[in-house]
């Protein structure tokens, strides 16, 4: 798929976002948590060539490492919610995984114009589960500090299958490709954070991809502290797949918005 990079003002600086295709409804995406716009790069690959598609690396990782902080969930939406406005003229959709699901959970909240729906892939929930502890978070404060912390977590925690050789050396530059605060303000603040006052307000179609084998938000999880939040939301399963939904699974990824678009165009 080729894509053209576009300049998006974001405050104090600019985001290059890389859209491609034409065909609407445009699929915006957020990573996670250590990702980047290239953890996208294998779903895009089982999307069809004309497929209107946004994605870019979210402030204080990969591309956008240098963009200053504050890093929390609220700057994270309004640079996610610039970028669509700037990148996707017509109908768009949020599709957002972990971290990304719920800063794009707050923008939709925001019922902004042209928003036509939202895909959240292993996300994070609105309201923290009772998992999401202080130790908890201090520990995975750590989870990106070196090369072999990243290694752990992606074979013990991050994923229920092996990732292809590519995709795994994609996954361990992006988790240590980020400014110092981007990576200590996700699990010491954002993952803790009760948005649940706030996704009342989300009105458009929403499906929730669930994993799972998910070590990180397994499916009783969203079961529990996503769907009385966001009661209109329909969950699905991936079998086998764990956190990285992206990344181990494309192909259902891709084929579940291939669906979602189907059903919001009839």
């Amino acid at each position: 798929m080729k894509e053209t990079t576009i300049p998006v003002p974001v405050a104090d600086g600019v985001l290059h976002a890389r859209a491609g295709g034409r065909k609407g409804p445009a699929l915006v995406f957020a990573h996670y948590w250590g990702g980047s716009a290239d953890t996208w790069s294998g779903v895009l690959g089982h999307l069809p060539p004309e497929q209107a598609t946004v994605r870019f690396d979210q402030r204080g990782w990969g591309r956008s490492r240098a963009l200053p902080g504050p890093y929390g969930l609220d700057r994270l939406a309004d640079d996610l919610a610039r970028v669509a406005g700037a990148c996707a003229p017509g109908p768009y959709v949020l599709v957002g995984h972990s971290m990304g699901g719920k800063a794009a959970q707050l923008v939709a909240a925001r019922r902004p114009a042209g928003l036509a729906g939202l895909v959240l892939v292993a996300p994070a929930p609105p309201r923290p589960p009772a998992t999401v502890t202080e130790e908890y978070r201090q520990g995975l404060s750590h989870a990106y500090d070196s090369p072999a912390t990243v290694a752990h977590a992606l074979d013990h925690v991050l994923t229920a299958t092996p990732l292809p050789a590519d995709a795994r050396a994609s996954a361990v530059r992006d988790s240590l490709a980020s400014a110092a605060g981007a990576g200590r303000e996700w699990p010491l603040h954002g993952i803790a954070r009760d948005i649940t006052g706030a996704v009342g307000g989300i009105e458009v179609p929403v499906a929730v991809l669930a994993a799972e084998n998910d070590r990180v938000e397994p499916p009783s999880v969203l079961r529990e502290c996503l769907l009385p939040h966001i009661p209109h939301a329909v969950l699905t399963t991936v079998p086998a797949a764990g956190h990285l939904l992206p990344l181990e699974a494309p192909a259902d990824v891709a084929a579940a918005l291939r669906s979602f678009l189907t059903h919001l165009q009839k």
